[in-house]
């Protein structure tokens, strides 16, 4: 194992952030791997999940049962970690800039489709050597104008050439539920089975550049733009993992999500290890464009009628909302079938709050498709 250090901050600058990854394997001896854990600071099951990844990895390491290269990257936000208000955690959004952290990553198609115009041909294999070095050199021109870009850059260039990223977050309170984009949906199929999702949320483009989409999404577009007559491959399987909510902080659920990760490496042919038979999955993809948000139209206490993970149809009853002062309760009732796999964890709400999300099979949103 290696440990590397990065500089987020400027050398003269009156505050000092840096960035810890660890690299395992060897670079060039097969795929490479991304890992990353909590983009969103303030999202902490999946920093504890990194620790039992970064044991496993190491002894599988040492023990030369590595077939290629794993960079995991434990916290990947030093700045989020640094920020409270108040004296609650605030990891979700830079306070210096408002800007969400998980959003404004540099989407290098645009570079690629000038600097690589005449130089792709008919082997797919070389399309893809190809591809990922003006990718590198794309992220490399990218000049940060403040710190949280300056850390997005560092993060984006270590991951962008990999075959696999998995970028390891949590809702306010869910279900384990897991976006990708719309051609990975086989790709990403036995680690949704191997995690137990209860939602696979697929889009050719989420709106907002989110880490996962700056890391994927320039292989389908690339493969637009160029046409039929040059292949190119889907060859980044960039997923974001959403582990449950804020609070499923324990041992076992850390140690669990740990291992199903390292046997989703190993059924990819990352880790010399005997894959384990794919259990059922417990959903079938469904569109993001299909999720429904459910908001608050008043102001009032939230009472949930609907469990996690529950199948609804439409017209059920997810929760009631009560005016504390005027007892005034309303209903507030899905309008698709689906699942209702994320949810607040406050409540009481004002007008417009988000309550929580349908997993519905019918796409019929468009737009920027994420919440903020």
């Amino acid at each position: 194992m290696q440990a590397n250090t990065h500089r987020i901050s400027l050398e003269d600058s009156s505050m000092s952030s840096q960035l810890a990854s660890f690299h395992f394997g060897a670079p060039g001896t097969g795929k490479k791997v991304y890992i990353q854990a909590a983009l969103h600071a303030d999202e902490v099951p999946p920093m504890l999940v990194a620790q039992f990844l970064r044991t496993e990895l190491q002894a599988l390491d040492a023990a030369g049962k590595i077939r290629g290269e794993i960079v995991l990257v434990p916290a990947a936000n030093p700045i989020g970690l640094s920020q409270a208000i108040h004296g609650a955690p605030f990891g979700r959004f830079d306070l210096s800039t408002g800007t969400n952290f998980n959003r404004a990553y540099k989407h290098v198609a645009e570079d690629l489709k000038t600097s690589l115009d005449g130089l792709l041909g008919p082997d797919a294999g070389a399309n893809v050597a190809l591809i990922r070095a003006h990718a590198r050199d794309s992220v490399a021109a990218w000049e940060p104008k403040t710190d949280a870009d300056a850390l997005k850059k560092i993060l984006l260039h270590m991951a962008i050439d990999a075959d696999i990223v998995l970028d390891l977050h949590c809702d306010n309170e869910a279900v384990l539920h897991i976006y990708a984009g719309t051609p990975l949906a086989d790709a990403v199929a036995p680690l949704a089975a191997l995690m137990q999702a209860h939602s696979v949320l697929l889009a050719l483009e989420a709106g907002g550049e989110p880490f996962d989409e700056a890391c994927s999404r320039l292989w389908w577009d690339l493969a637009a733009h160029f046409g039929p007559d040059v292949p190119i491959p889907a060859a980044c399987l960039s997923t974001t993992v959403e582990l449950r909510g804020e609070r499923d902080v324990n041992y076992d659920l850390a140690r669990g999500d740990a291992q199903a990760l390292l046997q989703f490496l190993a059924h990819a042919g990352v880790l010399d290890l005997p894959p384990a038979a794919l259990p059922a999955p417990l959903c079938a993809p469904t569109p993001l464009e299909g999720v429904e948000p459910i908001a608050a139209p008043h102001a009032g206490v939230l009472v949930f009628l609907k469990q996690l993970g529950e199948k609804v149809v439409a017209g059920d009853a997810i929760a009631d909302l009560v005016d504390p002062v005027s007892g005034r309760t309303s209903t507030l009732r899905c309008s698709v079938d689906g699942v209702f796999f994320a949810r607040t964890a406050h409540r009481h709400l004002l007008r417009g709050m988000a309550v929580g999300k349908i997993a519905g099979p019918v796409a019929y949103r468009a737009g920027k498709l994420l919440s903020q």
